[in-house]
């Protein structure tokens, strides 16, 4: 080879790491958006870190994550979407009714992906199975009939119930409602307590024992329920069993858990995602529906309220906490 055509050849070479480095794809940036707590590791954020690891992404490698955590503020979920939306991020993820609404309010063309406990009946979607738009995503399946069936098989003569919930959040209500039915249905005098910030906890506390109640139910909704150990302590503290929808509640003192797994459903968000970001439209992907749920006993909380879980509950338990 001749010395000059040896130069070309190696001066071809050199912009070579150039000319591919130009055609890498960029590296996708989404929005997560959440009216609950950052600290404490909760199952949501769990969930969804977890389905990120088994993708394959690694952030700040080859994805970029902007999180944006309510801290228990409802009030806080439009400006943080207002947010996400001027970073003009490929996909949003956004963990509850609320955290939807803002987002689909503050970006009404991204491509969103929710989880929610009623997508129909809050309006964030027509049909599970052809959402349209441009949002789709995961609903919770409440499952809060289940509840008062649940209270009477732990504390057999249980005759008052009593329900916190939000009264601004439509999937509360939707929980509320069938909670409320399932009770009356069993001759259970069924009380309404709504709590719409964590300031109004105690009191309601107070009220339920003054009125005689003797097992509280409450949901997912924000923003109160957020500070599980917070609830959790109340109700140690004013002697009242309890019974919610979620793990991590238990896991912070609450009695019993029954309902979807919030760490498998804000995983399978996670697999939402890339689609997305590989060209599904939101639009032709169904709502899925959650295919686990947890029974979860609290046996340590159980003793110091005084009560003995029957043999049949702890058997159908999926983790009991000691």
């Amino acid at each position: 080879m001749r010395r000059r055509d040896f130069i070309k050849v190696l001066g071809g070479a050199a912009t070579w790491p150039l000319t591919v480095n130009a055609e890498q794809p960029a590296i996708p940036r989404v929005g997560w958006i959440w009216g609950g707590r950052s600290v404490g590791n909760p199952s949501e954020l769990r969930g969804f870190k977890q389905g990120l690891r088994e993708l394959g992404y690694v952030e700040g490698t080859n994805i970029f994550i902007e999180y944006r955590f309510g801290e228990e503020s409802a009030e806080r979920l439009p400006e943080l979407a207002a947010d996400l939306a001027r970073l003009k991020p490929d996909v949003i993820l956004a963990v509850g009714t609320g955290a939807a609404r803002e987002a689909q309010r503050a970006a009404p063309t991204a491509s969103i992906i929710f989880m929610s406990g009623d997508p129909i009946g809050t309006g964030l979607v027509s049909s599970l199975n052809r959402p349209t738009g441009n949002l789709t995503g995961v609903s919770l399946m409440i499952l809060s009939e289940k509840w008062p069936d649940l209270a009477r098989e732990i504390l057999p003569g249980v005759n008052r119930i009593g329900y916190l919930w939000n009264p601004s959040d439509i999937s509360s209500t939707g929980s509320f409602n069938q909670a409320r039915r399932s009770a009356e249905g069993l001759g259970i005098f069924f009380g309404s307590y709504p709590i719409e910030r964590p300031s109004d906890l105690e009191d309601a506390f107070t009220t339920m024992v003054k009125d005689g109640i003797a097992m509280v139910l409450l949901d997912h909704a924000h923003p109160y329920p957020t500070n599980w150990p917070l609830v959790s302590q109340l109700a140690l503290k004013y002697k009242l069993p309890s019974i919610s929808e979620v793990r991590d509640f238990v896991v912070a003192g609450g009695l019993i858990s029954y309902g979807a797994s919030l760490f498998d459903i804000t995983r399978r968000m996670a697999y939402y995602m890339e689609r997305v970001l590989k060209g599904t439209k939101p639009a032709d992907l169904p709502v899925e529906q959650p295919t686990k749920f947890e029974l979860v006993i609290n046996l340590k909380t159980a003793k110091a309220l005084g009560l003995a879980v029957p043999p049949t509950l702890l058997s159908r338990a999926d983790e009991v906490i000691e």
